[in-house]
């Protein structure tokens, strides 16, 4: 095999096929165009799931059982050429045209290393019931307000991705707002106006179904990553910031519910 330009990693724990299999299409369609290693991650026993990736040409990582952190990282560390990385839930889309329009981005600028587009948000039918554009303005709000950019479709560099030390493990919810906080560090953060995916919203989505948790667990990361003299004064803006957020992700079940 050639040089590959993308890893596309793909955690599942093999239980929504149906999802499963649009989300290994979408991976598919972007192989025409773009030179990539797809990594299947699931347990050993999800046997349907992992023929159904491997039917997909998947390079299959087991799980090692232990979250989704040290899930991404153990594809992470089968890295041979590639330069990217991106991350796909396993009832998500890709969207090729603003995944290469990301790739773009990044091979334009030797000083970025994450690029970032539009996510639409979609219900379990498929049907788009929101759209997250956050833009730039995600970038500034990153460290103080709600995390914006969207996981899914981002594309990094992997060499940022290693020198930062990969995912840490033991976050559940924001393991993506502590890598992109670990990331800002490392080099510029490029908005590119397209929709580079489409997220599903429902009940099972781990980051919907339990709020609460997810908005303390952003909340210590945001402060870990704060000045130590600034985050005995960080819980001022943070509950406020997390009831914001809820009341915004009420508003997206309510449009789910309705479609």
């Amino acid at each position: 095999m050639g040089d590959k330009d993308v890893m596309v990693v793909l955690p599942t724990l093999g239980k929504r096929l149906l999802h499963l299999g649009l989300a290994l299409e979408s991976c598919s369609t972007l192989a025409q165009s773009v030179s990539l290693t797809l990594c299947v991650v699931a347990p050993v026993a999800a046997i349907d799931a992992r023929k159904l990736a491997a039917d997909h040409g998947a390079q299959l990582v087991d799980d090692p059982g232990t979250g989704m952190a040290d899930a991404i990282n153990a594809a992470l560390v089968t890295r041979s050429s590639e330069k990217y990385y991106v991350w796909l839930g396993d009832d998500d889309v890709l969207v090729s045209p603003g995944i290469r329009r990301l790739i773009a981005a990044l091979d334009a600028d030797d000083t970025a290393v994450v690029a970032h587009g539009q996510c639409e948000y979609m219900d379990t039918e498929g049907t788009t019931i929101a759209l997250n554009r956050g833009g730039k303005l995600a970038q500034f709000l990153l460290t103080w307000g709600p995390n914006l950019i969207p996981h899914p479709g981002t594309v990094v560099s992997m060499d940022a991705l290693e020198k930062v030390g990969g995912f840490s493990p033991g976050l559940s919810y924001a393991l993506d707002l502590d890598v992109f906080l670990k990331l800002r560090k490392a080099g510029r953060f490029v908005a590119v106006p397209a929709v580079a995916s489409r997220f599903r919203w429902h009940p099972e989505s781990l980051t919907v179904a339990d709020r609460r948790a997810s908005s303390r667990e952003a909340m210590s990361v945001k402060a870990r990553h704060l000045p130590r003299w600034l985050r005995w004064m960080s819980p001022l803006w943070h509950w406020p910031i997390a009831w914001l957020s809820a009341l915004a992700a009420q508003r997206v079940n309510t449009l789910a519910s309705r479609s």
